[in-house]
């Protein structure tokens, strides 16, 4: 076992931080973030984040090309898999409830170096994520608004094709507006993304209760459609599992709906991010579990609801990819859905974007805080007590690249983040609980050793669904933060002798 004082921990790339000194860094005044955050606040905070473009959008592409009406069933096994990962996350945040996330918690158990290339991962994951929603955030923005006559121009709506350049203004403007939101303070973000999550969960509502009426039995015949092609690519746009084992994810059939599985698993993007708040939370032994569990919960029922009754609304093969829910209402002669869900798209990627931006800046300010980034990024404001250096460069930075790159081809980047931070938080769990049986531990995953095991399994097989380009590009990041831990992060770790305390 490798306490504060033990020599191991403080020798090696894999040395490890006790909990008892994460948690006490905590309580450095300047370095402290204010707790004000209750079970009721993390669960708007995760709905907040997982209802996006994944209910608007991946529904209907799904059903139409890969799972038919059992894309509900697609729904289920990605939230299973979530689920698993879910029980790993609550043990571990309700233990150590420091800021983080999987990189504190990989820190604590696997060691500094399998903790900076987690707490690297989310960066990116993060990153991209945030800039990805704001750009699809600006794109249904401007939809609504060419829908009343309000035209951007080319230039500043990143949608140039004469020149070859465009800046989206909008998607630049709101992540800038977030940033600001987030520096006041967590319990004002937490109003927004109140109201924010309300409106979203309605519209939501009214998809599933409007469109019941609408449904026709006729449209869930095949509900699993007989398998028909393999569903990979060719070249680096096939998945990895095609590349190496040569088995091509198949559409449709029984099989198919895992291969959806690994699609829709975009849509639950994000319950992770409550963890990133556990040392904002009061009383984060009782209230992480229940924030992380039930946000995952509600989400995965509505997930299932809104798929069955759009499948039931329209056949699959007439399903739409772009907007599938609106046109399913198109469909059925009943066209003013289509701007309310298009309402609430714009209104849920709101929240998306901003819980994304909130997981950034922790992760970020918790490597800070332990040397492996500067300091100067972990001082918290003296009135807000947020984390206000880490957020205003971060969020500068992705809105200047939401506003100027495309960076659709790297969505694909957020799911293996979010994926192989999975699977280090649930090896975390089986080595915490061997090499410290003693910390109190007010939940417990169910079926250690057994449970964590199979959450490794599920999350590597939805990885392994993914394309290899998007593995490469994984690995070059990854590369890239070995190189820059050893060349500033190990010297200036606080575990480093001499280092700043």
């Amino acid at each position: 076992m490798t306490t504060d004082t033990d020599p191991r921990g403080r020798a090696g790339v894999f040395r490890t931080k006790s909990v008892e000194q994460s948690i006490r860094d905590t309580e450095e005044p300047e370095h402290a973030l204010k707790r004000s955050l209750s079970a009721l606040d993390l669960t708007v905070f995760g709905v907040g984040v997982i209802i996006g473009t994944g209910i608007f959008v991946l529904t209907g592409a799904v059903a139409k090309e890969i799972a038919g009406p059992a894309t509900a069933l697609a729904f289920v096994v990605a939230g299973f898999v979530c689920g698993l990962a879910a029980l790993c996350y609550a043990e571990f945040a309700s233990t150590v409830p420091v800021a983080g996330s999987a990189y504190t918690f990989a820190y604590a158990s696997l060691g500094e170096l399998p903790a900076w290339i987690i707490g690297w991962d989310l960066v990116l994951e993060f990153a991209v994520g945030t800039a990805v929603v704001a750009v699809g955030w600006s794109g249904y923005l401007r939809s609504l608004m060419d829908n009343v006559g309000w035209h951007l121009p080319a230039g500043i709506s990143g949608t140039n094709s004469e020149t070859g350049f465009g800046f989206d203004l909008l998607a630049f403007l709101l992540v800038l507006l977030l940033t600001v939101i987030l520096v006041l303070g967590m319990k004002l973000s937490a109003r927004v993304t109140t109201v924010v999550v309300a409106i979203k969960l309605a519209v939501v509502l009214l998809v599933i209760v409007a469109g019941s009426f609408f449904i026709k039995a006729a449209n869930y015949s095949p509900f699993i459609p007989p398998a028909t092609e393999p569903a990979g690519g060719s070249g680096l746009h096939q998945p990895l599992i095609q590349l190496i084992f040569g088995y091509a994810p198949t559409t449709f059939g029984v099989m198919g709906i895992f291969t959806a599985a690994s699609v829709v698993f975009f849509a639950f993007i994000g319950f992770d991010v409550v963890a990133t708040a556990a040392e904002e939370t009061r009383l984060p032994q009782r209230d992480m579990p229940r924030g992380i569990l039930g946000s995952l919960f509600i989400c995965t029922l509505l997930y299932v609801a809104v798929s069955i009754v759009v499948t039931g609304m329209q056949h699959y093969t007439q399903l739409t990819v772009d907007a599938p829910l609106a046109d399913a209402f198109k469909a059925t002669g009943h066209p003013w859905y289509a701007g309310v869900i298009s309402f609430g798209a714009v209104i849920g990627l709101t929240s998306v974007c901003m819980i994304l931006l909130l997981g950034q800046t922790r992760v970020f300010f918790a490597m800070s805080r332990d040397g492996l980034l500067p300091r100067f990024f972990s001082r918290t404001h003296p009135h807000y007590r947020t984390p206000y250096r880490a957020t205003v460069l971060l969020g500068v930075v992705i809105a200047i690249v939401a506003g100027l790159t495309n960076i659709e081809e790297l969505a694909a980047l957020v799911n293996i983040g979010t994926l192989f931070a999975f699977v280090v938080v649930a090896l975390g769990v089986v080595i915490l609980r061997r090499t410290r049986p003693d910390l109190p531990r007010s939940f417990r995953t169910p079926l250690v050793p057994l449970l964590p095991i199979v959450s490794v399994a599920a999350s590597v097989w939805l990885m392994l669904n993914l394309p290899t380009e998007t593995w490469l590009r994984f690995g070059a990041w990854m590369v890239l933060g070995v190189v820059v831990y050893f060349v500033y992060g190990r010297g200036h770790s606080r575990l480093e002798p001499g280092a700043e305390v």
